[in-house]
């Protein structure tokens, strides 16, 4: 592999990665970004990953058993302040590593360390070991560091615009990737030939992050202490695989959910015989919502036709690491969050309820 392509390889996720940030819609709402990335907890989890690893069958489900001991800490962390997320992270990708390694041969887990520097785009030329392998001095960090902290300003602050409806998406798209360019400029000028031409071994061959799909936990399952099906039968997560599934939070008397309730009823007319599932969970705000009776008497006024979970003692409402009303949730056919979104989605003028219906039918089509 020569110098420029080694490059470029690990240059370009970045710019993948960064601009996708910056795309996402107002109000739509994704994790929180964190001094500690989060790469192998969310890789390991897609086909394409398993497919580029040679997992056999028995692997992936192996690989899956791991996932799921760390998935409901990773999912509720993003809630939690950036210093403990980013320990949180750290413990689990740890945890997830140490499992990995009983499961994965030795050229698997040298593969998978490849993906994972790939998908860390320049930065990778920061961590300890690369810093090792490349013959990094303290000087050539402390500068490499600086440029990405200063990077990371710029891309926040378009961000914010895009939120605030001061930049349209693909202005700020533009602009990042300008700064991803002056980013990739100084890490060539910085770094010797010598060291340039060790990243090739470093990452091996390129693989298209494009192909990604699942970087989301498994969806957590409902949690039944506390709560009860109070319309529709009774139903665990592991019974909607191969369905896709639409799960919302709400209360019953808060305006924004009411503005969402057409949205919802209109998804499980249309697209219930396609395979999706819409399900309600009721977690109370006010002292009226607490009521079994008031709950059940709004669900038939509002004219729901699926099931509804009331979540009284809001225990769905923790283990989904839930912070406002409403939030809709969507699920992919193997049970794996796959998009979110908080508020009411036509907020002054957000088309949110033709992205996730746009959403759904991606994933029906899957």
């Amino acid at each position: 592999m020569s110098i420029r392509v080694g490059l470029i390889l690990f240059v370009g996720v970045l710019g993948a990665l960064s601009v996708s940030l910056v795309s996402q819609p107002a109000g739509a709402a994704e994790p929180s970004g964190t001094p500690a990335s989060p790469y192998v907890l969310q890789m390991v989890r897609d086909d394409s990953v398993h497919a580029e690893l040679q997992l056999s069958t028995e692997q992936i489900d192996q690989v899956y058993n791991a996932i799921g001991e760390v998935d409901p800490r990773w999912w509720v962390n993003r809630i939690a302040p950036l210093d403990k997320q980013a320990n949180e992270i750290r413990e689990l990708t740890a945890m997830l590593k140490a499992r990995l390694s009983g499961i994965l041969s030795d050229d698997q887990m040298n593969r998978l360390k490849q993906l994972e520097k790939q998908a860390a785009g320049t930065r990778f030329v920061v961590h300890p070991d690369a810093v090792t392998a490349l013959g990094l001095n303290d000087s050539q960090v402390e500068k490499l560091k600086a440029t990405f902290a200063t990077t990371d300003k710029e891309v926040a602050k378009l961000q914010k615009q895009v939120a605030d409806k001061e930049l349209e998406a693909s202005e700020a798209a533009a602009d990042v990737a300008a700064i991803q360019a002056r980013e990739r400029q100084s890490l060539v000028g910085e770094l010797t030939r010598d060291q340039q031409a060790k990243i090739g071994t470093l990452l091996g061959k390129t693989f298209d992050f494009s192909k990604v799909k699942r970087t989301y936990p498994r969806a957590p399952e409902f949690v039944l202490d506390g709560a009860e099906w109070i319309q529709g039968e009774p139903v665990t997560m592991e019974d909607l695989r191969g369905k896709v599934v639409a799960v919302y939070f709400y209360a019953f008397q808060c305006i924004n959910c009411q503005r969402n309730f057409p949205h919802y009823q209109a998804w499980h007319d249309d697209m219930a015989d396609k395979g999706l599932v819409v399900i309600g969970i009721q977690r109370p705000e006010t002292s009226a919502e607490r009521s079994r009776e008031r709950v059940l008497e709004a669900v038939k006024k509002d004219g729901f036709e699926y099931p509804v979970l009331f979540d009284e003692e809001s225990g769905n409402w923790n283990a989904w690491g839930n912070t406002m009303w409403p939030t809709t949730y969507l699920i992919d056919k193997d049970g794996f969050i796959r998009r979110w979104w908080q508020g009411e989605m036509n907020w002054q003028g957000t088309p949110g309820e033709q992205q996730m219906r746009e959403s759904i039918e991606q994933l029906l089509a899957e």
